[in-house]
C-alpha cells in the first residue's frame, strides 16, 4: 500500500500544471522563454522567407503587368514606330504622351517601394526626385534642340501642376476618405517650402522686370548674367536647404504623430514587394525608357500644334507637365488617402520646390555649357501666374491642416490657370 501510495502522489506531482518544487518552477520559466524565443524567430524567419520568396517573375509581374495603367505601354513602341513610317507629327505626339504616362506612374510606385527601406522623409525626397526624372529628360532634350521657350514652359508648367492639381487631388482624395476627422500635416516643413517657393519666385522675377523696364547695364547681356547668377545661388539655397533638411534639423520633418493603433494596422497591411536592389535596377531601366520616348516627344512638339491647332504654350505648360506628373499624382494621392500627409507635401510641395530650386537653375548651367542662352525671364504672364499660385497656397498651408474643400479650391485654380494658357499668345514663341 505505501508503494502504491507514493506513486499516485508522483503521478499526482508530474500532472499538476504548477509545481510547487523550485525545479519544476524553473524548468516552467525556462520552457517559456524558449516558446517566446521561439516564436520571435519563427516570425523573424517569416519575414526572411516572404522577402525570399520575391522572384524576378514576380518583380516583372509587380512593375509591368499587375497596374492596369501598363495597358498603355505598347503605345511607345508605336510612337517610334510611327515616326518613322508615316511622320505624323500630331499621332506621334499623343501616342508619345500616353507612352510615358505608365513609365512616369511605374517610377513613382518604385520610389514608393524605396520608401519602405530609406523611412518618409528621404522616401519623399527620392519621390520627387525621381518624379521629376521625366521633365528634367525633357527639358535636357529641348535644350539642346534650342527650344528655350518649350523648357521654361513645361518646367513652370510643373511646378503649377504639382502644387495645384497633384497636392488639389491629394487633399481631396484624402478629405473624403477621411471626412470624420482633420487631416494634419508637419506645418513647419510646409513653411519652409513656402519660403522657398518665394525665394524661386524672387528669382525669376528679377530678370523679367529687368528686361520689360529696358532698365539693362548692358542691353541682352546684362538679364543672361543675372539669370547665370542667381541660378548658381539657387542652386547653393537648394543644397543648403537638403542639408538642413536631412542631417542639420531632422526633427523638423518628422511626420505628425498619429495614433498607435492605425500604425499597427497599417504596418501589418504593408510590405515591401520589391528588394532594396530590384528597385534601384528598375529605376534606372525605366528611367531609360523614358528618355528614348523623351527625344521623339519633343520632336514632335512644333508639328503637333500645327496638325492639332493647339498652342505650343498651352502644350507645354499642360500637357507635357500632367504626363511629366503622373508618379507625383498617384503616389501623391494614394499617401492622403492612407493618411500620410507629411509624405504627400513631401511629395507635391516638395517636388515643385526641386522643379524651381534645382531643375530650373539646374537648366540654365547646363545651357550655358552647351552655348544656349537660356535665361529666368520667364515672361510677365508665366511669372505672375506663378507668384499668384504660391501665395494661394501658402496660404492653404499655414494651418497645418487639409480638407475636401481646400482641394477643390486648388484644382478649380488650377483649372482657370489651364484655361488662361488656351488663349494666351506667346509672343516669344519665335526663340524656340
Amino acid at each position: 500500500m505505501g508503494a502504491i501510495q507514493e506513486k499516485v502522489e508522483l503521478d499526482f506531482d508530474e500532472d499538476t500544471p504548477f509545481s510547487s518544487s523550485p525545479s519544476g518552477r524553473k524548468a516552467l520559466a525556462f520552457d517559456s522563454e524558449i516558446t517566446h524565443v521561439l516564436s520571435r524567430a519563427n516570425s523573424g524567419n517569416s519575414w526572411i522567407h516572404k522577402q525570399m520568396r520575391i522572384k524576378p517573375f514576380q518583380s516583372i509581374y509587380s512593375v509591368l503587368i499587375k497596374a492596369k495603367i501598363n495597358l498603355l505601354l505598347p503605345f511607345g513602341p508605336l510612337a517610334i514606330l510611327l515616326h518613322y513610317v508615316t511622320r505624323k507629327h500630331g499621332w506621334v505626339f499623343f501616342f508619345s504622351l500616353l507612352g510615358i504616362t505608365p513609365l512616369a506612374e511605374r517610377l513613382g510606385y518604385i520610389t514608393e517601394q524605396l520608401a519602405f527601406f530609406t523611412g518618409p522623409t528621404v522616401g519623399g525626397l527620392l519621390n520627387a526626385t525621381f518624379g521629376n526624372a521625366t521633365e528634367m529628360i525633357i527639358s535636357i532634350y529641348a535644350l539642346k534642340n534650342g527650344m528655350i521657350r518649350v523648357v521654361q514652359q513645361s518646367l513652370l508648367g510643373s511646378i503649377l501642376s504639382n502644387m495645384l492639381l497633384v497636392l488639389g487631388c491629394s487633399f481631396f482624395c484624402g478629405g473624403i476618405i477621411h471626412n470624420k476627422k482633420v487631416q494634419h500635416f508637419n506645418k513647419s516643413a510646409a513653411v519652409v517650402n513656402s519660403g522657398l517657393l518665394l525665394m524661386a519666385v524672387m528669382g525669376l522675377m528679377f530678370p523679367a522686370v529687368l528686361h520689360f523696364t529696358h532698365t539693362e547695364v548692358h542691353f541682352g547681356k546684362s538679364e543672361l548674367a543675372l539669370s547665370r547668377f542667381s541660378s548658381c545661388i539657387m542652386l547653393v539655397a537648394y543644397a543648403s536647404y537638403l542639408f538642413f533638411q536631412l542631417r542639420s534639423q531632422q526633427n523638423l520633418y518628422s511626420p505628425v504623430e498619429e495614433d498607435e493603433g492605425n500604425n499597427e494596422d497599417s504596418d501589418e497591411e504593408e510590405a515591401p514587394e520589391l528588394t532594396q536592389w530590384e528597385a534601384i535596377g528598375w529605376l534606372a531601366v525605366l528611367t531609360a525608357g523614358i528618355s528614348v520616348l523623351s527625344g521623339y516627344l519633343v520632336d514632335a512638339i512644333e508639328g503637333a500644334s500645327d496638325s492639332l491647332n493647339m498652342p505650343v504654350a498651352f502644350i507645354s505648360v499642360i500637357l507635357l507637365p500632367i504626363v511629366g506628373n503622373a508618379a507625383e499624382h498617384a503616389s501623391a494621392i494614394m499617401f492622403a488617402m492612407k493618411d500620410k500627409l507629411d509624405i504627400t507635401l513631401g511629395v507635391a510641395i516638395g517636388s515643385s520646390t526641386q522643379i524651381s530650386m534645382f531643375v530650373i537653375p539646374f537648366c540654365v548651367v547646363v545651357g550655358w555649357c552647351m552655348g544656349q542662352e537660356m535665361d529666368l525671364n520667364f515672361q510677365l504672364f508665366e511669372t505672375a501666374t506663378l507668384f499668384i499660385t504660391v501665395l494661394v497656397v501658402a496660404f492653404l498651408l499655414q494651418e497645418g491642416t487639409s480638407n475636401y474643400f481646400k482641394g477643390l479650391m486648388l484644382i478649380l485654380c488650377y483649372l482657370i490657370v489651364a484655361a488662361s494658357f488656351f488663349v494666351h499668345v506667346d509672343l516669344s514663341n519665335d526663340a524656340t
